[in-house]
């Protein structure tokens, strides 16, 4: 039986987070399906950007909620769940990038998403022909340059330009501190420039 007041306000992302997370530990399985409707998208679209191959990235991912599901127990209602999970899912994606390094393959500019189908970048919209070329290849040159970037730099810039982490929140999840990770942040911005300055 529901006894949830209609009249309360909707809990916070985070509270349903933590919430999900005792249940899970508490046996009730199912929670881990509700936290991967939350957060499976977003996790997917990191690991992407980290190991730049969207068949690992979707590995990764399945990965990511396999260790969230055997670890469950040992997360604490005091952390912040999000920030626990991209920790892990850094975690994985820095031991991938290395062994990858060890075994060097052809990455692939697109691939299957967590549901199985093939995803496609969508092609910017209103641009004639020829912008959306260039503004493909536009993109394309970034994930290329993001690619390139040292681990620790890649790490610092996806976190903080593309998921929207606050400096605190990725200096948690690379385990650094808040001003190292903004050195990393300087010099990744200043690296892309370079390379990238062509296309501005």
């Amino acid at each position: 039986m529901d006894t949830t007041d209609p009249c309360s306000p909707p809990a916070s992302a985070d509270a349903r987070d933590i919430e999900d997370m005792k249940r899970l530990a508490s046996g009730h399985d199912a929670a881990l399906n509700d936290l991967m409707d939350r957060h499976a998208g977003p996790i997917f679209h990191f690991l992407s950007r980290m190991v730049g191959n969207e068949d690992d990235a979707h590995d990764l991912a399945q990965e990511t909620f396999v260790r969230v599901f055997r670890s469950c127990k040992s997360f604490r209602a005091d952390q912040k769940f999000s920030t626990w999970l991209y920790t892990i899912a850094a975690n994985l994606a820095r031991n991938h990038f290395r062994w990858r390094s060890r075994h060097p393959t052809v990455p692939l500019e697109t691939g299957p998403d967590l549901d199985g189908k093939k995803r496609e970048l969508p092609p910017a919209k209103g641009l004639h022909p020829d912008e959306m070329v260039i503004s493909e290849e536009r993109r394309r040159a970034v994930r290329i340059a993001v690619q390139r970037l040292p681990e620790e730099l890649r790490e610092a810039i996806v976190l903080c330009e593309w998921e929207d982490r606050t400096v605190a929140e990725a200096a948690e999840v690379l385990a650094a501190t808040p001003k190292a990770v903004e050195s990393r942040l300087y010099r990744a911005r200043k690296t892309l420039r370079e390379q990238l300055q062509r296309w501005w």
